[in-house]
């Protein structure tokens, strides 16, 4: 018979006045709050929760503690939900993961049958033949995965937290509750993290008939409560170990990242499975989980359980069934008598039960469908070998494993301790711990009570010491007299499937062959064969590998070694890792009265900015646009361009470091004029532009793009740390606001709230002047991107309000309106402007760009140079050329990275395109193949449904050639 539910159990987690409906595979289930999904499934009589990853093997409940994925599944959109530990929730629509059709009789179990063809490494050597690999790979592309992934999902928001304290305990077991009470009593501030529900750790549920752990748990977890330096974390695991003992927390929510003076890991030990065949069945679980089963959820693991036995864990387990009236159908102990405490033994026979000792489980019998286990063969057992020639069978409902333990010592290996393998109690613990890093319990070696509670106090003494907290303990804890683990609790079987690794399906064959195959490293085994690399990184293969490993080479323990152990050990869901999906944006200071204009806003960057405005006249965004460039271009617009960024370059050798970053020359450059400016990298690609000013000899206020403004400050400084110039950069570009004012109207616009002299010959074009703008100090650039008379404007940005309600006030007579960067867009293609990274990418040069005449070689040196002298005695590979449709033109217009294709190839691509009022036509920029570029008339361009639209090339600018409408007052 499978699981059933018990009477009330004390201590259980489960609230059995608030049951829970709930659907898995389609079928009603019920459960209570309080319940995992496991073990509400488990209580139901459902026994297959899944089935194995490489051969679809059915697989149930086998460590109730989120230490493997056999009770994978799927709730909605939530992908690879643990059963083991997921809390039931009213409505959840369950599926196993990876099967087809049913689940218990899946399609996929032919692979089982097929193992034999499938042996580990098989995928290396299968893919060294090319012919065969798209098979393979259309193979894997259907079977390889777990759960469906929905890709119009809501976004999931995990914020991340941050905590401090004195001394952080992970583990609230016995040994981990003594070490916070004692660092505590000592002054320090304690922050006691356990992955569980509730404290107490395995003593909860590791009972037996005396329950003598049970009761110092109970006492040690009011006195935790009660006291005010600890704080208690539960349902939170620290996952990773950092440098300055930084700790990666994560719980179902988010992520905390917590600094802690000095850490005391108790995180205990792992229980490890025994290796026979069939062992992966449901029924076979380990022994906790089943003493889970029944102090948490009140569940019994069946009516007949065989208990395997290699330490005296196992008869607390056989008591704790017993006294909830499951009674064993036998004992199967892999040690002599003479090792095993007599009297829990006499108890156990007492009420019935039989042991076999000296004995070993051989096989696990399956049901008919080979889906649940129905007996258990078992054989004399010596030497490490079962004699099977005296095997008999033991029939029963489920099988308990209870051979052995593990360190959970993943934290102690990050934080850089030493390890030795301790032979008294068969594990590897501490050898030397780094300062401030205290281990106790388990994880220590120590494994009964009274020795876990004095061995935590000892660490929370010593954590507290460390930190100034009283002296350094004088404690010390005596040893374990009996190891918790056999050595070698492996049986071989001549049909194989004893597997050693459930997550990847290992067979204990697999690794002879591996080892065979020249993966006698551990290591190297473990990547040839996978092992302990699955979800589960290892917690129940990795030691038993290990014994492998060591025992086919004779070597011991300690000498094999063990494999790196890696943040994170256990596994984090990528939402937790990715956070709240923090994108941090930026307002301009004139933000809201572009709002209230009308504004309609779009992220540029790190930046809001109006992509146009809606008016009463013209709500439609492309009339919107185009009335704004006609605008323009015909009266007076403006503009917020306070997003350009603003550096300043002071001091003696300012010119010297701007003749070094930039390639054009700057030392000629007069006081009171501008010139533009182009930076690359040392490969000679652009990186950025902008306006360079001179405002003293030896004062420079130069602008940069909007995106690139952090760039090249970063570099700036980086370069100017190895150059040491005698000069002082300042990043401005959130001191000041700045705005364009354009158009025919924009010099009576100003003249109003200016005493400057704005005349043609006192205010040339290029020019730079400080003057006052509406009684603010500003400095004014006569440059113009949009290809109009104009006046780029930069007031402090506490003033940019001001000054912007004084420029559309002095403008209304003039028909100001502001415009927006969809309609700047149009108006600087007009001119043939480029925008780099649209109209470049991460590999053009200035020579692409048409920039040739920017480039002075002549100069001793600037970023980039070299290697453009190399790309100057070359072919160009690209030309960036203007394109028009025929006026007439009024169908699909290309889009931006639509193609050029020419005689069939490839020869370019759409890096600008717009609808120009001015010049009633299609415009637009492409980057073409040299060989193209200079030879081509006609530009064929395919658009997104196939269709070719036919532009003819044309020189840039496209409007206002000779810049006439920038010097002087236009006719």
């Amino acid at each position: 018979m499978s699981g059933r539910r018990l009477a009330s159990v004390p201590g259980e987690w489960i609230a059995r006045d608030r049951p829970i409906s709930f659907r898995f595979e389609g079928n009603p289930v019920q459960g209570f709050a309080g319940d995992t999904v496991s073990s509400a499934l488990w209580a139901a009589g459902q026994q297959v929760l899944g089935r194995s990853f490489k051969y679809h093997r059915p697989r149930g409940i086998f460590s109730l503690a989120n230490h493997d994925v056999n009770t994978l599944m799927q709730s909605g959109r939530q992908l690879n939900l643990r059963a083991d530990v997921s809390l039931l929730q009213e409505g959840m629509d369950l599926y196993a993961v990876n099967h087809r059709g049913s689940l218990t009789r899946d399609p996929m179990r032919v692979l089982d049958r097929l193992s034999a063809f499938l042996p580990v490494g098989f995928y290396y050597k299968a893919f060294y033949r090319k012919s065969w690999f798209p098979l393979w790979e259309r193979m894997f592309r259907r079977v390889a995965g777990l759960g469906v992934l929905d890709l119009h999902g809501s976004r999931q928001q995990t914020p991340k937290d941050y905590d401090f304290c004195d001394v952080a305990v992970v583990g609230a077991g016995l040994s981990g509750m003594a070490a916070a009470l004692a660092a505590a009593e000592r002054g320090a501030q304690v922050l006691l993290i356990d992955e569980n529900l509730h404290a107490g750790g395995s003593a909860q549920y590791q009972r037996g008939r005396r329950a003598e752990g049970y009761e110092r748990s109970q006492d040690l977890v009011q006195r935790v409560r009660e006291h005010p330096q600890i704080r208690l974390r539960l349902s939170t695991t620290v996952v990773g170990y950092y440098a300055d003992h930084w700790l990666a927390l994560v719980d179902e929510k988010r992520m905390t990242k917590l600094r802690a003076r000095a850490m005391v890991v108790a995180t205990g030990a792992i229980e490890q499975p025994a290796v026979f065949r069939n062992n992966d069945l449901p029924g076979v679980m380990l022994g906790s989980a089943a003493q889970r089963l029944l102090y948490r959820y009140a569940v019994a693991i069946g009516d007949a359980p065989v208990i395997l036995a290699a330490n005296d864990d196992a008869y607390r387990l056989a008591e704790d069934l017993i006294l909830h009236g499951i009674v064993p159908a036998g004992v199967v102990e892999m040690r002599s008598s003479a090792m095993a405490d007599a009297a829990p033994r006499d108890w156990l026979r007492s009420q019935g039960v039989p042991i076999f000792d000296q004995y070993t489980i051989v096989e696990a019998v399956p049901d008919a469908n080979a889906v649940v286990v129905t007996g258990a063969r078992i054989a004399p057992w010596a030497n490490g070998r079962a004699d099977t020639s005296q095997i008999q069978t033991l029939p029963c409902d489920s099988i308990c494993l209870s051979v052995g333990w593990a360190p959970a010592a993943h934290l102690l290996y990050q934080a850089g301790a030493r390890m030795r393998y301790a032979d008294e109690v068969e594990q590897f613990v501490p050898a030397t711990l780094p300062p401030g890093i205290l281990a106790c319990g388990r994880v220590n070696g120590m494994y009964t009570a009274a020795h876990k509670q004095e061995d935590g106090t000892r660490a929370g003494e010593e954590a507290a010491a460390f930190l100034g907290f009283g002296t350094p303990s004088q404690r010390r804890v005596a040893p374990e007299a009996q190891s918790p683990s056999h050595p070698w609790p492996i049986v071989e079987h001549p049909d194989g499937k004893n597997f050693v690794d459930l997550d990847e399906d290992l067979q204990l064959k697999d690794y002879a062959n591996a080892m065979q195959e020249g993966f006698d490293n551990i290591e190297l085994l473990k990547r040839f064969t996978t092992n302990g690399m699955g979800p589960s990184q290892g917690k129940h293969s990795n030691m038993n590998a290990l014994r492998i490993l060591a025992r086919a080479q004779g070597l011991s323990h300690e000498k094999v070694g063990t494999t790196t152990a890696r943040p994170f050990y256990h596994p984090v869901p990528l939402a937790i890792l990715a956070g709240r999906g923090f994108h941090p944006y930026r307002h301009t200071p004139l933000h809201e009265a572009h709002v209230a204009a009308g504004a309609q806003m779009s992220q540029a960057g790190d930046w809001w900015r109006p992509d146009f405005y809606r008016t009463e006249r013209e709500q439609e965004r492309g009339a919107c646009i185009l009335a704004e460039v006609k605008n323009v271009r015909n009266g007076v617009g403006l503009i917020d361009v306070s997003t350009l960024g603003k550096i300043e370059v002071r001091g003696p050798q300012a010119v010297e470091f701007l003749e070094r970053v930039y390639i054009s020359r700057y030392a000629k450059l007069k006081v009171g004029m501008t010139r533009y400016g182009v930076m690359c990298d040392e490969a000679g690609t652009v990186i950025d532009d902008g306006v360079v000013g001179r405002l003293a000899p030896d004062h420079f206020y130069v602008t940069t793009t909007s995106s690139g403004a952090a760039a090249v400050y970063r570099d700036w400084s980086r370069w100017n740390t190895w150059w040491r110039l005698d000069c002082v950069i300042t990043n401005l570009t959130g001191t000041f606001a700045a705005m364009n004012l354009a158009g025919p109207e924009s010099r009576e616009v100003l003249h109003q709230l200016s005493d400057l002299d704005l005349s043609g010959d006192a205010f040339p074009y290029l020019g730079i002047r400080e003057t006052h703008i509406a009684n603010v100090p500003a400095r004014v650039l006569r440059v113009g991107f949009v290809g109009e008379w104009g006046y780029e404007i930069h007031v402090p940005a506490s003033c940019a309000m001001a000054v912007w309600e004084a420029l559309m006030t002095a403008g209304a007579a003039f028909g100001i309106r502001p415009f927006g960067v969809e309609a700047q867009r149009v108006l600087r293609l007009e001119k043939g402007h480029i925008l780099l990274g649209q109209d470049s990418d991460g590999l053009t040069h200035p020579y692409e760009l048409g920039l040739d005449w920017a480039v002075k070689m002549d100069k001793p040196f600037f970023v980039g140079q070299r290697s453009l002298q190399v790309l100057q005695n070359h072919p160009q590979r690209r030309r960036l050329r203007g394109f028009r449709l025929l006026p007439a033109y009024r169908e699909t217009p290309p889009l931006e990275n639509h193609l050029i294709i020419v005689d069939d190839r490839i020869a370019g691509r759409v890096t600008s395109v717009a609808f120009s009022p001015t010049l009633d036509a299609h415009i637009g920029l492409a980057l073409l193949d040299r060989a193209f570029a200079d030879v081509v008339a006609t530009l064929p361009i395919r658009l997104g449904d196939g269709r070719m639209v036919y532009a003819e090339v044309v020189d840039t600018p496209f409007y206002d050639p000779d810049h006439l409408r920038q010097r002087e007052v236009m006719v």
